[in-house]
């Protein structure tokens, strides 16, 4: 066998790296690439178990054994912030979320020249991966495969066009033409499927949708044809149970990705902050944290900017007569400032990807004693983080999460005292 060179880690997009800097792809540590650029396994080279592996854009790294899979989700975390100059005091080994427990998903679909295909994007590309099979998702889920392609079928042929455009008897019809995006969610009352984009015309085509949420045990069924979501199907409300309370789930409403990376998040809000009496809790959402941090006694303001979020997380926290006070509040626009800060014993922030800039700014300049700050961008985070730590505030921990299994999105807890 001719020389080559080792795979000594995996980058941040997946891609194996030498120790010149050669990237590539599909490479596990262990590894070696030869001079013809072929690839010997090394050890921790799994053998991929999905069918869609190397085209689907969803799982990037099924070639990793689990070793190496934990080893990537940490790196992640870690290299954030130590290009940050940020070191913390402990780093707890990486969550990792096993095979089928991905609770929500958004797949693709479309219909063109008469054929249905539904599933996510190929990697770098609009183009779809018409799907078979998907070991991420739970098996409530996955189960929607078929039916779905068979219902957006029959709907692809009821919706053709040409029904009044007066052309000439026995000249055939232009074939259908949609895309739709179809987002996966699992609650209490069974899956919950939301359809935007699919033209649906007449009683037939509406009763076909109905009859496919009914015979596949559906808990909602929500159709968007561009003027907002409409529940045509939901034999009663929808919703998700947060450490014992049930929470109204909104059409579209953010779930952590799965059941237990949301118990590893909570239990390290909860660990961290325990005795805290008052929490603000910032991005709360449908209340994953604040519940959870109520529930062990503190008293907890959820500030929330998403209107329909943040009225199900108020009509959650009064009917369960919990210490939870929902504030409807853009924290991009209006941050809490520093004299309201105040006020908190803790303070635990989960923002979107992009962070939470301008409020970091008002925290390092608190005197707020511990900071909760989960993220799922380690790169917004390291930023973030490195403005706490400027304004005071000590790295104690870090917990990195993979929730989304075999993917190089990557989440964490961390906390941080002053």
């Amino acid at each position: 066998m001719s020389e080559g060179e080792a795979i000594l880690r995996v980058a941040a997009k997946g891609d194996g790296v030498t120790a010149s800097g050669r990237f590539v792809a599909g490479a596990a540590p262990g590894d070696v690439v030869l001079a013809d650029g072929s690839l010997v396994a090394g050890p921790q080279h799994a053998a991929p178990m999905c069918r869609h592996y190397g085209i689907c854009g969803g799982c990037q790294l099924q070639h990793l054994d689990e070793a190496a899979l934990a080893s990537f989700v940490s790196e992640r975390v870690v290299n954030a912030a130590l290009g940050q100059g940020l070191a913390a005091e402990r780093i707890a080994p990486p969550q990792l979320s096993p095979p089928a427990s991905r609770r929500r998903a958004v797949l693709h679909a479309a219909a063109a020249g008469g054929k249905i295909e539904l599933g996510y994007r190929e990697a770098a590309s609009h183009r779809l991966v018409d799907l078979t099979e998907c070991p991420v998702l739970v098996p409530e889920l996955a189960a929607l495969l078929v039916p779905l392609r068979r219902m957006l079928a029959r709907q692809g042929q009821g919706a053709a066009p040409g029904k009044a455009s007066g052309k000439a008897k026995g000249k055939p019809k232009p074939a259908p033409r949609f895309a739709a995006d179809i987002e996966l969610a699992l609650t209490d009352q069974g899956p919950d499927v939301a359809i935007k984009g699919l033209p649906v015309e007449g009683l037939a085509a509406t009763e076909a949708l109905l009859d496919f949420a009914r015979d596949n045990g559906l808990a909602r069924l929500t159709l968007d044809q561009g003027y907002g979501p409409e529940a045509l199907w939901e034999p009663e409300p929808v919703t998700v149970t947060l450490s014992g309370v049930a929470v109204p789930l909104p059409p579209g409403g953010f779930l952590q990705a799965t059941g237990d990376g949301e118990m590893v998040l909570v239990g390290a809000a909860t660990e961290w902050l325990a005795g805290c009496g008052a929490v603000a809790d910032l991005f709360s959402g449908l209340g994953t944290f604040a519940f959870a941090l109520a529930a062990q006694g503190s008293r907890v303001l959820a500030v929330e900017a998403e209107q329909r979020t943040h009225l199900a997380c108020k009509a959650a926290a009064g009917r369960a007569q919990t210490p939870v006070h929902a504030l409807h509040r853009d924290l991009f626009r209006n941050p809490l400032l520093v004299e309201e800060l105040a006020r908190f014993d803790a303070v635990l922030l989960d923002p979107p990807r992009a962070g939470a800039r301008d409020q970091v700014v008002r925290l390092a300049d608190s005197a707020v004693p511990r900071v909760v700050y989960i993220s799922c961008n380690p790169a917004s985070w390291a930023r973030d983080a490195a403005t706490l730590v400027e304004g005071g505030y000590r790295l104690v921990e870090l917990r990195p999460v993979g929730q989304f299994r075999w993917s190089t999105h990557v989440e964490l807890a961390s906390l941080f005292v002053k």
